[in-house]
């Protein structure tokens, strides 16, 4: 029996997986880690910037919506499960124009419970959770938000 996997091997699974993707590629998305139930990522505003000089929506929104999906994954895989996991739905909301590299932050909401996600996901092979992300702004307040419900399923 193999030894399970430790927090940097995870993360180097998931930022291979990130790798393979073209989009996510182009805009040099990085994995820098997780602690206090909170996954961080960046990405350089170089490969991310608009005609104004600052982040792109797009990529902001991008951004976001991968670290809860990367959040979610290494919370299942910590675990011992593999699951594929998708974006059921998502919010987003600009609050300030962001003129640095991106740095996504993701934890679930106050209101979830990760134990219970997991022990659904356990006895039903699918289950969902709602993550928060965010853009850090100016004076501790977000620059953009990310509100999603990320639901996962076993791989069979």
């Amino acid at each position: 029996m193999s030894e399970p996997l430790s927090l940097p091997d995870h993360l180097g699974a998931l930022q291979q997986v990130l790798d393979r993707m073209p989009p996510v590629a182009a805009m040099q998305i990085r994995l820098a880690g997780y602690q206090d139930q909170q996954l961080a990522l960046t990405a350089p505003l170089a490969a991310n910037v608009n005609d104004k000089g600052n982040a792109f929506g797009g990529s902001l929104a991008s951004a976001l919506t991968l670290a809860g999906w990367a959040l979610v994954t290494l919370r299942l895989r910590l675990a011992g499960f593999d699951a594929d996991v998708y974006v059921a739905d998502s919010h987003v909301r600009y609050l300030a124009p962001v003129y640095g590299d991106l740095s996504a932050q993701a934890q679930a909401v106050d209101e979830a419970d990760w134990d219970t996600f997991l022990a659904t996901f356990a006895q039903r092979g699918k289950a969902r959770i709602e993550v928060l992300a965010r853009q850090p702004g100016e004076a501790g307040k977000p620059a953009a938000e990310l509100s999603g419900r990320y639901v996962a399923f076993a791989r069979r």
